[in-house]
């Protein structure tokens, strides 16, 4: 396989086109906000019933996200074994994207009253997102050279953000006039934009799988391909006791990735609860967060360049503990804006640099990216399982988002403490699986 191969990388970051979508307007927008006013006039009121069981509609929410992600994080380390003995995770990446979008499209029918029907199918569009960026995330080493991880990885998440603000500007104008696409007011536009998502995102899909690689490294599976997926994930697993570095980066990721996934799923119902701010105020919010997002993270790349990694990821952390002690005392619509733009700012870089630094840190001669990628996935998804829960928790003890979000400030601030222990190389770690002193430049 040819190594920065023009047309292969633009395919590549155009699945974050393709799924992006499905961040913004499935989970931190028009779909929360949609949830909210459903299921309160369904319910008459905040207390809902789902199976049976009273509880707050924002705190089933966001259990249901963290079960998602919980559902994913037991999953995808075996199916990334799998794939990477057999050679097939495009093919896998196709299953789930497939899962997503459906379920995106079968949100349409979700009215108030059907709550059940709607938090299960927002579980599986969530498992699908989740599933699918295991196996897109590995093919980063396979089609770039070490020195174009920062930018490509910043590239990748730049078309995501461009692709989504283009739907969620569309996905306005109906909400707002909802006539001139020859639709009544009052929900159908929302359910409209939760079909156009589940189609934008298995339409745009179809480049990225044309023009990926298959079986890159020529893998040859028997029939005991489960068996041997396994010892896959075994062997990844034993390698990283001779990876301190990598052991100590996952942790830190693990606590500041708690704070940021929590932030994306919640911040629009944080707006709509804790300001009481108007649905079109929250998707201009986030829209804000998306916009600016594109400039952060070719800003926070440019700044890893010149100064290092972890002087960008720190520097990045230190702003999201300022953003957390400021939501818990913002009371209105202009400081909720300007913290979205500082939210902004960082969401796009910590996404685009964290992924770019593991890739730097995987021993160099391995070929089961899809196994290592699988740990950082599911750390990532444990720490939103983590993040999410303790975020419901908070609340419902306390009835205060505001407490919440200082909660999260705490999974930073040791999210911070730990990443000062980590050793980050400007240039992809050149180690093998017995000695992880063979470095290839000074560390930073």
């Amino acid at each position: 396989m040819k190594l920065n191969d023009k047309r292969t990388v633009n395919a590549w970051c155009m699945y974050d086109w393709a799924n992006s979508v499905y961040s913004l307007v499935i989970t931190s927008t028009i779909f929360p906000v949609y949830y909210n006013e459903v299921t309160r006039a369904a319910f008459d009121g905040d207390r809902i019933r789902f199976f049976g069981i009273e509880v707050e509609n924002t705190v089933l929410y966001s259990y249901s996200i963290s079960f998602s992600f919980l559902l994913i994080a037991c999953l995808s380390p075996l199916l990334s074994g799998i794939a990477d003995y057999s050679g097939r995770k495009k093919a896998f990446m196709k299953f789930f994207t497939i899962l997503g979008s459906l379920s995106c499209i079968s949100l349409f029918f979700f009215e108030g009253k059907n709550v059940e029907f709607g938090i299960i199918a927002s579980v599986l569009a969530s498992v699908g997102y989740g599933g699918a960026l295991v196996f897109y995330n590995a093919f980063l080493p396979e089609i770039v050279s070490p020195n174009r991880y920062d930018l490509v990885s910043a590239r990748g998440f730049s078309y995501g953000y461009v692709g989504s603000v283009i739907l969620m500007i569309v996905n306005i104008v109906m909400l707002t006039w909802p006539g001139a696409f020859g639709l009544e007011p009052g929900s159908m536009p929302a359910k409209v934009s939760f079909l156009m998502v589940g189609i934008w995102w298995i339409g745009f899909a179809q480049i990225p799988f044309s023009r990926l690689p298959e079986n890159v490294y020529k893998r040859r599976p028997d029939k005991h391909v489960i068996k041997k997926g396994y010892q896959e994930l075994r062997m990844v697993w034993k390698s990283l006791s001779s990876l301190p570095r990598l052991k100590k980066y996952l942790i830190a990721f693990f606590f500041y990735s708690a704070g940021v996934q929590t932030t994306m799923y919640l911040a629009a119902t944080f707006g709509e609860k804790e300001l009481e701010l108007p649905s079109t105020s929250l998707i201009l919010t986030i829209l804000i967060i998306q916009i600016v997002a594109i400039a952060g993270s070719y800003f926070f790349a440019f700044i890893s360049k010149v100064r290092g990694n972890r002087f960008s990821l720190l520097t990045m952390v230190g702003i999201w503990i300022g953003i957390c002690l400021s939501a818990y005392y913002i009371t209105n619509e202009v400081q909720f804006y300007l913290l979205a733009f500082v939210v902004g700012l960082v969401m796009g870089g910590i996404q685009s640099l964290s992924r770019a630094t593991y890739a730097k840190l995987i021993p160099y001669k391995s070929i089961d990216h899809t196994s290592y990628f699988s740990f950082y996935d599911v750390t990532e998804k444990m720490s939103t399982v983590l993040g999410t829960f303790a975020y419901a928790l908070v609340e419902q003890l306390t009835q205060s988002m505001r407490l919440s979000s200082l909660a999260l400030g705490l999974f930073f601030v040791v999210g911070f403490g730990v990443l000062l222990m980590v050793k980050i190389p400007r240039e992809r770690n050149r180690v093998t699986l017995n000695a992880e002193e063979e470095i290839a430049v000074e560390d930073y």
